[in-house]
């Protein structure tokens, strides 16, 4: 379907028909519709039009008052935004104002609109004011001055020409705008003010000083004149007699456009004055009206167009919020009369309508002649754009004369078949030009792909050195010397550098002492070099802490500095790649890599490479170390075995030799006091008696406890494992002490959980423990005490613990790791020295960590003493299978 049927339908009417004669009727009827248009409007829409032009009148009136308070406004934020940046650039201090005054002064110069700008902290106060065009005015209080106000008159060179005045007692952290700023803790307006020092009113904006810890330095201030926003709102012209003012939330007027003060004077000082007790009628008026309408200037929070009625003539109003910075909280306010627009409105309407009928009469006589001063140039036009058919052919052109713009249409049809025939030419060039391009960027690739290779290659080469110096013979057993003349060599070869050293700290970490130096062009190994760590205190700083130097230029970089005119310069080092050697977390020594004539800015992967070849020398030494470590503990197995050996001997030899007379003497002791074969012995002979067999089995004892500790040493006691009751092992215990308790009418207890599973233990050597344990109990609770077994299964049945506790004289916790050392007691006050071989202890720890468990002692003085015995605990079928 055809889309433009309707079109064709409408032009159809006009085929055949002159395009002068179109061009006549269709311009004629235009005329005739905008003239009978306006005219309407005219008429009817005036009241309409007085409306929007009133409307748009305030809205642009408020507009410019807007923004004619925020460029005012912003002075403010502008100097203290730019003195904060530079307090932080740490040009100038809150904490010394000494240093503010000049930069005060020029600031004053830079920001005409500020009346003072002021700086002040917990103890002085600055401020420089505008006097006159040529001086300004001084004022300082604070300790300097005796907490007085100095003000001084300085001329434009800054310094000081009249002696001062002085307010006495002045706090400038009373002032609004020091208070301003720190309730705030921001940026922030303070609200309007009167000075002590002028009468007027003044508002300052403040912002506050804090250091990094949030703590306040003090509050750097700007104050300017109310007075200036009055005259602002006078140059800005409203109608005829409209007015502008702008007033606070609470009603005080803050500026008006009319030469009303927003004060008045009560005793000679200024008192804010209120708008609705303004002496000029609109403002006052405008003033009750709003607060008629809205009882509260509070709650008009977003822009109003009124109208109310003045002595019956209306009065247009707008009324729009001001907040434009912390703290201002502004209404402004427009009123406009109607008055204003009337009357030239309807003259407006009247020669409006003459003029329509002017213009018909002269449309009709200037469309005839338009249309045929048109129609002729079009025609030559059409004739010529049908000649144009080759835009190569650089001689046809379009030569129009007649009307100025087709004229122009003409040329830019030339124009724009000579830039065809310039583009067609630009395409072929730049055509040649791409291609250029592309054989240069795939160059480029190609090269780039070379290096990559080259990368690689050095990488799988990097890689194949470190494989073989890690399993190289001499790295893997520690062998120093030919392991560092390798490493070096391969590290030297593999990067391509003239010189590859190993050094390694002296004794006392006072020198580096080079181990192994490779030389690549001749081929040579060499030791000996030696750099002292207080010569090259930076140098030695910079490796400790970035652990890897990289150095392309050693002329220039300050790292090395000291190193260049004894080490550097005379071999002719122009770059070095050196790092840390680190063992144990303790810096060991270093892994220098140097290159000499043309300077070599190394890349990543050599860094890396030099890592591990680090990593590799770290390693050498680790196992150096540890092959020394393993031949000394070799050596000392060995002589511990003779000395064991030994031991075992001498003990045999004098078990035999001390017990056949010990026997002999004990048995004849027997005979003399028992059988009495040499007849009765008197009280004195039997009390000699009885301490030769108290001694005898003393000794005995002795000789036993030291054999069966030497067993235990020896590792020559074989457990004989067997499924055992718990609560059987604690009766038989019980059961072998129960004469010593006895004697000292100490009570026995045992504490065991029912139905505990059999333990796996070597029985007689278990009762050795714990009877050892409860002697000592025993012997060390005071008569009519307590000692009793603990038996508590652990969480997971996996061990079971055995504590046996008393209520005796305890030790200090310091004396605790003294009890399970061989012929030792601990002695107290209560306790001097006891009998005793000092071995029980001993036994029990070697016996119960035999069967694979532990010992553990609390004890605390004058309250008794817990000794716990931590053994494994698995049921007699888990052994069994």
């Amino acid at each position: 379907m055809n889309k433009n049927t309707g079109q064709s339908s409408v032009f159809s009417l006009f085929k055949g028909v002159p395009l002068s004669r179109i061009l006549v009727a269709l311009f004629l009827l235009q005329i005739l519709l905008a003239v009978g248009l306006t005219a309407y409007l005219s008429i009817h829409n005036g009241q309409q039009a007085v409306n929007e032009v009133a409307s748009e009148l305030r809205h642009e009136v408020a507009n410019r008052v807007e923004q004619n308070l925020q460029t005012y406004l912003a002075t403010g934020r502008q100097v203290l935004g730019s003195n904060q940046n530079v307090i932080n650039m740490g040009l100038l201090k809150i904490e010394n104002l000494a240093t503010w005054e000049s930069y005060l002064i020029e600031q004053l110069k830079i920001y005409p609109d500020a009346l003072a700008i002021t700086a002040s902290n917990e103890q002085e106060y600055l401020a420089v004011e505008k006097f006159n065009d040529r001086q300004s005015l001084l004022r300082k209080a604070g300790k300097s001055t005796g907490y007085d106000l100095y003000t001084y008159i300085i001329d434009s060179q800054g310094q000081r020409t009249q002696l001062p005045e002085v307010i006495k007692n002045y706090d400038a952290r009373s002032r609004p705008d020091y208070q301003t700023a720190v309730t705030a803790k921001k940026f922030s307006f303070s609200q309007i003010f009167t000075p002590r020092t002028e009468p007027t009113l003044l508002i300052s904006a403040s912002l506050p000083i804090y250091n990094s810890q949030g703590e306040l330095l003090g509050v750097n201030s700007t104050l300017t004149h109310i007075s200036q926003i009055g005259d602002l709102l006078q140059n800005i012209k409203v109608g005829k007699s409209g007015q502008i003012f702008i007033i606070e939330r609470s009603g005080l007027l803050v500026a008006s456009s009319t030469s009303e003060e927003p004060f008045r004077f009560q005793n000679g000082k200024p008192i804010r004055l209120a708008a609705s007790q303004s002496g000029n009628s609109l403002t006052q008026a405008t003033a009750k009206y709003l607060k008629t309408k809205f009882s509260n200037f509070d709650q008009i929070q977003s822009l109003q167009q009124l109208d109310f009625s003045l002595d019956g003539k209306r009065q247009f109003l707008e009324v729009r919020p001001f907040e434009g910075e912390p703290n201002v909280n502004w209404l402004i306010i427009v009123a406009v009369p109607e008055a204003d627009f009337l009357g030239q409105i309807n003259r407006n309407i009247q020669t409006t309508i003459f003029l329509c009928l002017g213009a018909l009469a002269l449309a009709i006589i200037l469309g005839i002649i338009t249309a045929r001063w048109v129609t002729v140039p079009i025609l030559h036009f059409s004739r010529a754009t049908k000649d144009l058919t080759d835009f190569t052919n650089s001689e046809d052109s379009v030569v129009i004369q007649g009307i100025q713009e087709l004229e122009v249409l003409g040329g830019s049809f030339n124009e724009m078949a000579q830039n065809l025939r310039k583009t067609f030419a630009a395409l072929i060039s730049k055509n040649e030009d791409l291609e250029l391009q592309i054989k240069q960027r795939t160059q480029e690739l190609q090269q780039e792909i070379q290096e990559r290779i080259n990368s690689e290659q050095k990488l799988e080469k990097h890689h194949q050195v470190l494989a073989e110096l890690t399993n190289h013979e001499a790295v893997f057993e520690g062998n120093l010397e030919t392991a560092f003349k390798v490493i070096a060599e391969k590290a030297a070869n593999a990067l391509e550098v003239e010189r590859v050293s190993v050094w390694l700290f002296n004794s006392d970490r006072t020198k580096l002492q080079c181990i192994s130096l490779y030389e690549r062009s001749n081929q040579r190994h060499s030791a000996g070099l030696e750099r002292n760590l207080a010569d090259y205190l930076i140098y030695f700083k910079a490796l400790v802490v970035s652990r890897t130097i990289a150095v392309s230029d050693t002329r220039t970089d300050p790292r090395v500095q000291e190193l260049w005119d004894k080490l550097l310069e005379p071999n002719n080092i122009v770059s070095l790649l050196d790092t840390s050697l680190w063992v144990g977390g303790q810096m060991v020594g270093t892994v220098l890599f140097e290159q000499v004539d043309i300077p070599r800015k190394w890349e990543l992967s050599e860094q890396n490479f030099i890592s591990s070849i680090a990593e590799i020398v770290a390693l050498t030494l680790e196992g150096c170390d540890r092959k020394r470590a393993e031949s000394a503990l070799r050596e000392a197995k060995e002589a511990a075995d003779v000395a064991n050996r030994a031991k075992s001997t001498f003990l045999g030899n004098i078990n035999h030799d001390l017990r056949t007379p010990l026997n002999s003497i004990l048995g004849i002791t027997e005979a003399l006091l028992k059988e009495q074969v040499y007849g009765p012995v008197s009280e004195e002979q039997r009390q000699s008696l009885n301490m030769l067999e108290s001694s005898g089995k003393n000794l005995l004892e002795l000789i036993n406890q030291i054999l069966d500790f030497t067993d235990t040493e020896s590792s020559k006691i074989e457990l004989q494992l067997a499924a055992t009751s718990i609560q059987g092992l604690c009766d038989s215990s019980l059961s072998f002490v129960k004469h010593l308790a006895f004697q000292k009418n100490i009570r026995l207890r045992v504490e065991v959980p029912e139905e505990l599973e059999p333990i796996q233990v070597d029985e007689p050597r278990i009762l050795q423990v714990f009877i050892n344990l409860l002697t000592n109990a025993i012997k060390f609770t005071k008569e009519g005490g307590e000692v009793w077994i603990e038996v508590q299964p652990s969480s997971t049945n996996e061990y079971i613990f055995f504590s046996v506790v008393d209520t005796g004289i305890g030790m200090l916790s310091d004396d605790l790791f003294k009890l399970f050392q061989p012929f030792v007691q601990v002695e107290t006050a209560s306790n001097p020295r006891s009998p005793g071989t000092g071995l029980g202890l001993v036994m029990v720890q070697k016996i119960v960590e035999l069967h694979g468990g532990t010992v553990h002692a609390e004890s605390q003085l004058g309250k008794g003493s817990r000794f716990t015995v931590k053994l494994p605990w698995k049921k007699a079928g888990e052994w069994g299978g």
